[in-house]
């Protein structure tokens, strides 16, 4: 249970974990906040499209369709494994689900129960992420593309300190959808889990600063602010010779 991210935090977050992002017009003022609340999120809903061709399925989870107006998402992860951010605040991408899959979520229960209701506003309480696929289970998943599902979900964990269990497809949230189609979110949260789990330690030396660590460590200065998120620090300066730092991966 969180107060959603602000639009710069979100898209800062993003950015430090190395997603690809592309900002599609006001996307930080395009929502649906007239129509109710949205927040406090709980988690991270995944979906495919049914459409073909980045351009066209960007401008339909932007615009959204008589029947269903925009945004559609927060984010749209095309093929190429850009980010596409088209929309902040509620969003048109969850709808009705599960209120026992919704405390599940809150308690980062391992298993989803089984039964499957339709009485709780999810576009209140998730952040949503449409992904370009058919979703006939024949439409393949480019490697680039599951790798930025696999950050997007953990960048926003990561922020929030969730665990992977708060990351669900929407086949797991509201009856009758079958999305993702094409990969297991089982595996997927096999992988932002592994994302999550820093990988390695660093000493500080003298003369170091979040900036060198991260150029020396991660080969990228400007990931100091992944270096500060994952360890608390408030003060990027506030380090100590022999303090231990725990760093991302690669």
């Amino acid at each position: 249970m969180a107060s959603p991210l602000s639009a710069r935090s979100f898209l800062d977050a993003l950015r430090d974990e190395g997603v690809t992002v592309v900002e599609v017009g006001d996307w930080e003022h395009h929502n649906r906040n007239h129509k109710g609340p949205w927040g406090p999120v709980h988690g991270i809903v995944i979906h495919h499209t049914v459409t073909s061709g980045s351009a066209r399925t960007v401008k339909i989870c932007r615009d959204g369709h008589a029947a269903l107006p925009g945004p559609l998402c927060h984010g749209v992860i095309t093929k190429d494994g850009r980010v596409h951010l088209v929309g902040y605040g509620r969003a048109n991408h969850a709808g009705l689900g599960d209120d026992d899959v919704l405390q599940a979520v809150i308690a980062e229960r391992a298993a989803l129960p089984p039964d499957n209701e339709a009485n709780t506003d999810g576009n209140r309480h998730f952040y949503g992420f449409e992904c370009e696929n058919l979703g006939d289970g024949e439409d393949p998943w480019p490697a680039a593309q599951l790798l930025a599902i696999e950050k997007v979900s953990a960048a926003i964990c990561r922020h929030h300190g969730w665990s992977e269990r708060s990351v669900i497809g929407h086949l797991e949230w509201q009856p009758g959808k079958v999305d993702p189609r094409g990969f297991a979110m089982s595996s997927m949260r096999v992988r932002i889990a592994a994302r999550l789990k820093p990988s390695r330690t660093y000493t500080v030396r003298k003369g170091d600063t979040l900036s060198s660590i991260a150029a020396a460590q991660l080969g990228d200065d400007a990931r100091w602010r992944e270096i500060a998120r994952l360890n608390g620090l408030q003060d990027p300066d506030a380090i100590r010779v022999g303090q231990k730092l725990k760093l991302p991966k690669r």
